[in-house]
């Protein structure tokens, strides 16, 4: 299908242009004022935004292994909804993509389900153990890099020896950083004055700037692209910035909830119950801050669904929110709309700065590149409505909050995916792109 998106500001290098965009056969073949008709389906875009398709570098889609949680299906489904192109899915699932064997019933499902791209990242080790290597250099064309998330490497041999190889293929860590002997077994509540005030025990925010602080160590010996996952603490922040005025490869991401909320929102609700825990409110200004400067580069939803009895037992409940079809909304209304970050700040956070860490294909709207875009419309107040998404998991703190703006298209690899006015998602798979993984 052939496609004519007018009317609409286009996000071009940082600023908002007046002009049309055409697509045909996967690609934009033209960006510019008032451009012929003839021959194309015309989507109307007046008063809304055209950005590239966002990009999540930290989803959990469960499939293969624990598809009563989420499937590729579901879980990407649940990603045009939200705007997004591509996400990259974590490796904690079973099998654990530790070898090539173990990779390929997730590339499998991919090729058969995936509604938009989803790149998958190695494990760093066998089965996540922390005790072995995995056979990285054998999954290193596959996937977009290594990462044991849901648990930090606890050994600083053992993230040596895997930022060594991961050096030599050219993929980058992205790291879970929490030191297992700083936490209270069994918790993920902030140290802070809410968890004492409820009788909660506390998470030491120690817990995960330690690991970051040993692990910008081991970049500085190795020089191996480094990513930290789901930074949540002010230390984090400040060892980042530094690490980055030296000049070291090093890049991170922080979580939406973890930009709005802080402790004193926390509720006794599995809503609430993620790892690491959103901490104080310094620590969310921090992250601001963060954000506004430039250490922090993306924002990812460490989308992570789990059954409706896996997050009915409070804070007790296991660690994990949903997030794709509700960060865009959350984000705009929250921080934008305020005056708090600037809308090209955002933007870059979700739909520039994850392709260009990760090299993934897109995020210009230029002729020649993947037609990979996302249409917004930033005047369709609504209000959150979990039951509602197509994801699996229904569990968010931002349940039934009030928003202004929304995902109005989703358009990847030229193909209509998702459309807000009739909800309809189109289950057509997303074929690799012949510039995946250069």
């Amino acid at each position: 299908m052939n496609f004519l998106l007018t009317g609409g500001a286009v996000f071009r290098d940082g600023t908002f242009q007046n002009v049309d965009v055409a697509i045909s056969k996967g690609r934009i073949v033209s960006v510019s004022p008032s451009l012929s008709q003839e021959g194309f389906s015309v989507i109307e875009c007046q008063d809304q935004v055209i950005v590239p398709g966002f990009v999540d570098v930290h989803v959990h889609l469960r499939e293969p292994g624990f598809s009563y949680k989420e499937t590729i299906a579901s879980g990407t489904a649940a990603a045009a909804a939200g705007g997004y192109t591509a996400v990259c899915a974590m490796p904690n699932l079973n099998p654990v993509p530790d070898s090539l064997e173990h990779l390929w019933p997730e590339l499998d499902a991919i090729a058969r389900d995936g509604r938009v791209r989803v790149y998958p990242y190695g494990a760093i080790t066998r089965g996540e153990k922390g005790a072995e290597l995995a056979d990285m250099p054998a999954m290193e064309p596959f996937v977009c890099g290594f990462s044991d998330d849901g648990k930090g490497v606890q050994s600083a041999d053992q993230m040596r020896d895997a930022m060594e190889l991961a050096k030599q293929l050219d993929k980058p860590i992205t790291a879970h950083c929490e030191d297992e002997s700083l936490l209270t077994p069994g918790w993920c509540i902030h140290d802070g004055e809410w968890a004492k005030r409820n009788g909660f025990p506390g998470n030491a925010p120690e817990s995960e700037w330690k690991q970051v602080e040993r692990d910008l160590e081991l970049v500085r010996e190795t020089g191996c692209r480094y990513h930290v996952c789901h930074v949540s603490t002010k230390e984090s922040v400040a060892l980042i910035r530094k690490a980055k005025a030296e000049g070291l490869p090093v890049s991170c991401e922080t979580g939406p909830h973890y930009l709005i909320l802080c402790d004193e929102d926390l509720m006794d609700d599995g809503r609430f119950k993620m790892n690491p825990p959103i901490r104080s409110a310094a620590d969310r200004d921090a992250l601001i801050e963060g954000l506004l400067d430039g250490t922090i580069d993306c924002i990812a939803t460490d989308h992570a669904p789990h059954s409706a009895e896996e997050k009915s037992r409070g804070l007790r409940s296991l660690n994990g929110i949903v997030g794709l079809e509700c960060a865009f909304p959350v984000l705009y209304t929250e921080l934008v709309e305020p005056g708090i970050v600037p809308f090209a700040t955002l933007l870059n956070a979700l739909c520039v700065n994850p392709r260009r860490l990760f090299r993934l294909p897109g995020g210009k709207i230029e002729a020649g590149e993947i037609a990979d875009l996302t249409v917004l419309d930033l005047n369709r107040p609504h209000a959150i409505n979990s039951g509602a998404f197509f994801s699996r998991g229904r569990s968010t703190p931002f349940d039934g909050w009030t928003v202004t703006a929304g995902v109005d298209k989703t358009i990847c690899n030229g193909n209509l995916v998702y459309t807000a006015s009739s909800r309809n998602i189109n289950k057509t798979p997303i074929p690799p792109c012949q510039e995946d993984y250069l």
